[in-house]
């Protein structure tokens, strides 16, 4: 394939601010949402196959979903600050800036995926203990930790320079590559799983060393494009070098973002562990419900990719009208579709489950508790929303602060409080309560800045229609 004309490189990021925002938000989003929807899809597949095994199985799994999750903060965390630095620096014209900002992911993955190999490769065991898994699947869940942190590096590459193609307004190679990766995934599972043809037999560790070679896979292509010149950004081994101070400032806005995920990464230790004191049919419970609402959940997650670029090119450029029309498109777009697949999985939760496995005992556990889970799905989208514009604004801080009230004064008193009183519904509504009273906090929190901007007048030295000419006051100081 012929590396893309650098001409290309203002036709592609000038869009940000001049194409129509509907139609923007879907060019971006719509390849995020399909890639998320294809992980979540594998994981359902991976979920399926492992049911056939047992629930024990699945609940060895789900024990270890903090451990994925601090991998996605570590990830996310320095892609979400790699994404509104590169793209503000875009809506700025600094196009030296940006190869600069992206030429970081190559020494942070390096460094971070080092650090996570030697961990989950010595501290199998201990971590899956430490996240709650009882004597009747700790085993299972050591040797999930154990394959999976061999892929680690390629997972964190792949989440970094995702968002270095998204912040050029760039969504469908990264859709590419996780589909890729995905497939490869769900092809080798059951290789792994079950043994088939010459592939040894190691069940629940198995599934994990499919996701570690599909992760190679995503990782390759991302490597191949970033670094060919296949995209807009043209690096050079200068580019390449530890910068401190572009790091500093990716970390300025993602490290709040990567710290609002090890929290939640905390937090569902401590759910799990929570979780566990009703049995493994419990915990397995709880990761087939997480599996069947992910496939709701995924969109936010791509719209979200889709929204950063915009409010950081808007920025950038000080289109402020255009910035906060776009935070409500997405936001009420988000709702109506969430109200839609909230009735559907409410309706049919029941067969839902039964697809992993239809023992009785699951079932029953499975059935309310997922039930409760989504009740409130329709707020979480237009809450993570508004989280993001204030990551797009470089306000990490704020959205730090956002997340953290969700998770420690909301969801962690309702967890340790509501199942005294009334069991197990009391570990399910834990999670609706703090996503409601945290959505509310969220949106106070997003009317206060939009209030604030309006009565600056920053508004005034803004453009007043979608062009960014190169003369326009960029107001930044404002909201720095």
């Amino acid at each position: 394939m012929e590396p893309e004309n650098p001409g290309q490189l203002q036709e592609t990021t000038e869009r940000l601010g001049t194409e129509r925002l509907s139609k923007l938000l879907l060019r971006l989003s719509l390849p995020s949402i399909a890639s998320m929807i294809t992980i979540s899809l594998y994981h359902l597949a991976d979920t399926i196959w492992l049911g056939q095994l047992s629930y024990q199985a699945i609940a060895a799994v789900t024990v270890t979903f903090p451990f994925y999750i601090l991998i996605i903060a570590v990830g996310v965390g320095t892609g979400v600050g790699a994404n509104a630095l590169a793209s503000r620096r875009f809506g700025e014209r600094d196009i030296e800036a940006t190869n600069c900002v992206a030429g970081q992911v190559f020494p942070l993955t390096v460094a971070l995926g080092i650090l996570l190999v030697v961990v989950s490769s010595l501290l199998a065991r201990p971590i899956a203990t430490l996240l709650g898994a009882s004597e009747d699947i700790v085993d299972m869940a050591a040797d999930y930790i154990f394959f999976f942190g061999f892929g680690t590096p390629f997972m964190l590459f792949r989440l970094m320079t995702r968002n270095v193609f998204q912040a050029a307004g760039d969504a469908i190679k990264p859709m590419m590559f996780t589909i890729s990766g995905a497939i490869v995934n769900v092809v080798l599972d059951p290789f792994f799983i079950f043994g088939w043809g010459p592939f040894p037999e190691m069940g629940v560790g198995g599934a994990a060393l499919a996701t570690s070679i599909a992760g190679g896979v995503g990782a390759a292509l991302s490597f191949y494009y970033l670094i060919g010149n296949r995209s807009v950004y043209r690096l050079k081994l200068h580019h390449l070098k530890p910068d401190f101070a572009i790091i500093a400032q990716i970390y300025r806005v993602g490290l709040p973002s990567m710290m609002m995920e090890l929290t939640e990464t905390i937090t569902f230790a401590f759910f799990n562990r929570i979780v566990a004191g009703f049995g493994s049919v419990a915990l397995a419970a709880l990761g087939i419900a997480i599996r069947i609402s992910d496939l709701a959940f995924m969109p936010i997650i791509g719209v979200a990719h889709g929204l950063l670029p915009i409010v950081g090119f808007c920025f950038g450029a000080g289109l402020w009208k255009r910035l906060w029309a776009a935070v409500r498109l997405a936001s009420l777009g988000l709702a109506v579709l969430l109200g839609l697949a909230t009735v559907f999985l409410e309706i049919f939760t029941p067969q839902a489950i039964a697809i992993f496995n239809n023992d009785p005992e699951l079932i029953d556990v499975a059935v309310p508790g997922m039930r409760l889970f989504i009740s409130t799905l329709i707020l979480i989208g237009p809450s993570i929303m508004f989280i993001t514009t204030f990551q797009g604004l470089s306000k990490g801080k704020t959205a730090l602060v956002m997340s953290l009230a969700r998770q420690l004064l909301f969801f962690i008193p309702a967890l340790l409080l509501l199942p005294r009183y009334i069991g197990i519904n009391g570990v399910w509504l834990s999670i609706p309560i703090s996503d409601g009273l945290g959505s509310i906090v969220s949106a106070v929190w997003l009317y206060r800045e939009y209030r604030h901007q309006q009565r600056s007048g920053v508004w005034d030295v803004a453009p007043v229609i979608d062009i960014v000419p190169e003369s326009v006051p960029r107001g930044r100081a404002t909201l720095d």
